[in-house]
């Protein structure tokens, strides 16, 4: 196992270079349709007005930004009152959707502000994404290629002050994003989406039933992505990477959070998912050594596994990502992939999830309240 993880990160590795090269080699375009960007609101994230504020200094030509909220007295409707007042120029509206359509508060308040919308082109992104001001032109330009019917991005995690939220964003950085990019070489393209950025039509969302399919899905955005393939169109990587910040997680939330990603993953890509035990190579080999410490092979297992670990870390959080915190945080690989094991193997004890105070279990990618 620990063999396989060195063989999976050398994978990455390689994954990374082709994204890269990529990125050097994107055609440049003048397609800038008109877009409406969606958020939904739901209290107050990190750096919300940050992230917020990031939108209202893109550096493209005509959109605007809607903000969908259930409850009126929401705190963050203060900051939104606040970015009107300082981009009195961009259109910033606040649309009521109080009707609950499903378990996923998010979908059913996004289902709602879709019809606000002025323009064709759609972007939905979380609430707490920070991105740089070119973000909405390279997002965007991908739609000037063939058949494209949605495009979504990569992201980094700005961690909070906690070890597990550290142990989070560097997972974020090293693995789960290494994990996209092998997946889009393996499969031929990317067949899903992240929440960082869906970008899309309003055409395409109605061919594949529209918002208010998903309003019971936990994993909303894979299902769009999913949906948006299995329709016939292509779903594009663009070379623009955000970024999300974390919570101060405590050891239990952080547990909650990263088993509610592992049920859905398991759920929906049960062969994929049976595959990231080989992700988990750093741990295999630590318990290897620990299981024959006399054999010198496992000594040199531990000693590839770890260097072509800490390779595809540096590949992909530095060099794809940006992400000037993974050097410094390098020293915890080992912790995150023991974590990350035991969250794998404690993800096939059940199919119970806990999100937003509230437990839930998941079959066929929906929610059902426990």
């Amino acid at each position: 196992l620990a063999l396989a993880g060195a063989a999976y990160f050398g994978l990455s590795v390689w994954a990374a270079r082709r994204f890269k090269r990529k990125s050097v080699t994107v055609v440049a375009s003048d397609f800038a349709p008109p877009v409406s960007l969606l958020k939904s609101l739901k209290g107050l994230d990190p750096h919300m007005y940050a992230a917020f504020r990031s939108h209202c200094l893109q550096d493209y030509g005509e959109y605007e930004l809607l903000f969908g909220v259930s409850d009126p007295n929401d705190p963050a409707l203060e900051l939104v009152a606040r970015l009107q007042r300082e981009f009195p120029q961009r259109a910033v509206r606040v649309v009521a959707c109080p009707t609950s359509l499903g378990l996923n508060g998010k979908v059913s308040t996004l289902a709602q502000l879709l019809p606000q919308a002025r323009y064709e082109h759609i972007l939905i992104n979380d609430s707490d994404i920070v991105a740089g001001p070119d973000y909405l032109r390279r997002v965007m330009r991908e739609f000037a290629g063939e058949n494209v019917g949605m495009v979504t991005t990569l992201y980094r995690g700005l961690a909070g002050k906690t070890l597990p939220s550290k142990i989070e964003a560097l997972g974020l950085s090293t693995d789960f994003m290494g994990g996209v990019l092998v997946a889009r070489e393996m499969e031929g393209g990317v067949r899903f989406a992240l929440g960082a950025t869906i970008a899309t039509t309003k055409t395409v969302l109605r061919e594949i039933g529209g918002l208010e399919a998903l309003v019971d899905h936990l994993g909303d955005d894979y299902e769009l992505g999913a949906r948006t393939a299995a329709a016939g169109y292509k779903v594009e990587l663009a070379d623009a990477v955000v970024e999300t910040a974390l919570p101060d997680y405590t050891w239990g939330e952080f547990w909650a959070h990263q088993m509610r990603w592992a049920r859905n993953v398991k759920d929906r890509r049960r062969a994929q998912y049976f595959g990231l035990i080989v992700t988990c190579g750093l741990a295999w080999g630590i318990l290897a050594v620990l299981a024959a410490p006399w054999a010198w092979w496992t000594w040199a297992a531990l000693a590839a596994v770890a260097l072509l670990r800490i390779s595809a870390a540096v590949a992909i959080g530095r060099g794809v990502l940006d992400d000037p915190i993974v050097l410094r945080d390098l020293w915890l690989l080992p912790l995150r992939d023991i974590a990350a094991l035991a969250v794998w193997l404690a993800s096939f004890a059940g199919n119970e999830i806990e999100w937003r105070g509230l437990k839930f279990r998941v079959r066929d990618g929906k929610l059902e309240r426990v």
